[in-house]
């Protein structure tokens, strides 16, 4: 396992329990409209987010078999099973703790028996997966991953014809004009705290999609509709409540909950960018 593979499971194996005790299975952002005015409870947006993202990217209709690519603790993975009674899926996620968890989560939706979450890298998915997949579901964790060509280009080839890739992820601001010194100051705070390698630009997201095949592909920023999100996860760190399990979850842990600081300014001053991207193979 790489270095950076082997921080993002440290990190994720010592965080996961106390998000989950404070936020529940879902582990992405939440969605507050367009303009991100609309008033929700924040858990609810974190569904209405699932909803927004497998509507804009056109997912098929009918799915018999999906991926979750980076799937923390299968919150995405359930919904879609759940959606899907008829489909089968796998999730993938560095985290062992997420993937026990996950398997836990999953007897009690009762769909252990067609949905499968482990501990693997999505880099080394085996050739038995290609063509097997008719949607293929990311959510905010292509941020983790280093070489996004060869992610475009793995997901391509696991999608079956006719197949959607769906995907939202951390980016910085598109260019030009290039990104400021504090800009740069920002991101790579944000980088070194959340263990992600550099991040990328929509449009770069986008031109390694098209380099890779898919077809009917769009982008767009979704930026203002989830960066209430922050002022809800700044909250729930501050509550003291919160604090004892803050603590024992260690150093790595802390340090990324002081990176929500700059995951604020990031959003406010536009070198953060919530990117999303369809595509059919």
């Amino acid at each position: 396992m790489s270095t950076l593979n082997t921080r993002i499971k440290d990190f994720y194996d010592a965080s996961t329990p106390l998000w989950l005790n404070t936020w529940g299975e879902q582990m992405h952002h939440g969605y507050y409209g367009p303009d991100g005015k609309r008033k929700t409870e924040h858990k609810q947006a974190q569904i209405d987010m699932i909803e927004e993202l497998l509507a804009w990217g056109q997912a098929p209709e009918q799915v018999r078999s999906f991926l979750d690519a980076g799937c923390g603790v299968g919150g995405s993975s359930r919904y879609l099973a759940l959606r899907h009674p008829e489909a089968t899926g796998l999730g993938v996620t560095l985290s062992p703790v997420q993937a026990q968890n996950g398997e836990r989560y999953n007897q009690e939706a009762g769909v252990s028996d067609r949905l499968n979450i482990r501990a693997q890298d999505v880099y080394t998915l085996e050739e038995k997966h290609n063509n097997s997949f008719d949607l293929i579901w990311s959510m905010e964790s292509a941020e983790h991953m280093k070489d996004k060509q060869a992610l475009m280009d793995l997901f391509y080839r696991l999608l079956r014809p006719g197949g959607k890739l769906v995907m939202a992820t951390w980016c910085h601001r598109e260019e030009p004009p290039a990104l400021t010194t504090n800009d740069q100051k920002v991101l790579d705070k944000i980088c070194e705290l959340y263990h992600l390698p550099p991040l990328v630009s929509v449009p770069t997201l986008g031109a390694a999609a098209a380099q890779a095949g898919f077809d009917n592909l769009a982008t767009d920023d979704w930026s203002a509709a989830v960066e209430p999100f922050w002022g809800a996860v700044i909250s729930s760190g501050l509550d003291p409540r919160n604090w004892p399990g803050l603590i024992s979850a260690g150093m790595s842990t802390i340090k990324g909950a002081w990176a929500m600081k700059y995951m604020k300014e990031g959003f406010s001053t536009g070198a953060i960018r919530y990117g999303v991207l369809r595509g059919t193979k």
